[in-house]
This record gives C-alpha cells, sequence and structure tokens, in this order.
C-alpha cells in the first residue's frame, strides 16, 4: 500500500502565500505522475499542477504564475508554492500520484487526504 500525507494548509489573507508538501510512503518502486488537484465547494475537482515523470510542469491557467510545483524524487515528495492567493484560491487540496508497487505490475493511481487552504479577502 501506498499512503500521500498533505501538509501545509491553513487560512491567509489575499495577496499571502502558503508552500504545500506531499510525502508518498509504503511500497514505492517508481513514481510517474505527481501533483495537485482541488476542490472548492459545490465544485468539481481539478487539476492544479503536476509533473509527469521527469518532464515539464503543468499548471491549470487560473495559477499560471502563481504557483510553483516542484518534485523531490529522492523523497518521493511533491510541492506546491503558493504566491498572489485569491479568495477563489480557497478550496481543499488534494495531492495525487501514480505509483508502482514493483517492476511487473502497473501504476496505480492514489490521492491524499485532503488539505485544507483558506483565502480571506
Amino acid at each position: 500500500q501506498v499512503q500521500l500525507v498533505e501538509s501545509g494548509g491553513g487560512l491567509v489573507q489575499a495577496g499571502g502565500s502558503l508552500r504545500l508538501s506531499c510525502a508518498a510512503s509504503g511500497s514505492i518502486f517508481s513514481i510517474n505522475a505527481m501533483g495537485w488537484y482541488r476542490q472548492a465547494p459545490g465544485k468539481q475537482r481539478e487539476l492544479v499542477a503536476v509533473i509527469i515523470g521527469d518532464g515539464r510542469p503543468k499548471y491549470a491557467d487560473s495559477v499560471k504564475g502563481r504557483f510553483t510545483i516542484s518534485r523531490d524524487y529522492d523523497k518521493n515528495t511533491v510541492y506546491l508554492q503558493m504566491n498572489s492567493l485569491k479568495p477563489e484560491d480557497t478550496a481543499v487540496y488534494y495531492c495525487n500520484a501514480d505509483v508502482r508497487s514493483d517492476r511487473y505490475n502497473d501504476y496505480v493511481n492514489y490521492w491524499g487526504q485532503g488539505t485544507q487552504v483558506t483565502v480571506s479577502s
């Protein structure tokens, strides 16, 4: 089994910054895509940012220029630096990863438990 544990959420004023972290642990042979999604009340879960393999990061248009995703491949950890936060960024942020537990099996998709980010105006 694999666990994704997020940290770093909280309450911040508009214009402020937060840094989210997500560490993967358990039976891990390799991780392909690793990234962040968010879900605001009454809305569908949406992609925020993702790094696939060792490729270039991809961002939702709404966060480009404000958010930066990065990975520490040795620590199986992904980060999301969020700057210039807006009230519309308020949501539960979920870590997501495609993990292979050994060389014989396919990648399995996992979710973290979510961390609340609230941006006040």
